[in-house]
């Protein structure tokens, strides 16, 4: 197997996996899909990406691949290699390390402002 081949296995996991798991698609379709599948082991692995990477890399192997030793290897190698394109490309919100709702204080909680 050519290097190129596993390049090209990797960029294609990683597209179809993002289409699959983060976009809506043409109509919202694949919101759809990800709705109808509700939580049932099919929804839950639309849901996280590394799950389903290795479902999405499974047909991309069988057809590279030439033995199974192959077909294995590339299996594991081009859903890592979707993984951590995913991770570099993410987008990271800043998350708040604490939060009090104003709602839940009790008298013993308020504070006077002088």
């Amino acid at each position: 197997m050519r290097f190129y081949w596993l390049v090209l296995a990797v960029l294609g996991v990683w597209r179809v996996t993002h289409l699959l798991h983060a976009e809506a698609g043409p109509a919202d379709l694949f919101v759809r899909i990800r709705k109808g599948l509700g939580s049932n082991i099919a929804g839950k692995a639309m849901d996280c990406f590394y799950c389903l990477s290795l479902w999405t890399a499974l047909p991309f192997a069988y057809w590279l691949g030439e033995t199974w030793a192959e077909r294995i290897l590339l299996w594991l190698a081009a859903s890592a290699g979707s993984i951590l394109i995913e991770r570099v490309t993410e987008t990271h919100t800043a998350e708040a390390t604490y939060f009090e709702d104003p709602m839940e204080l009790t008298e013993d909680d308020s504070v006077q402002l002088r």
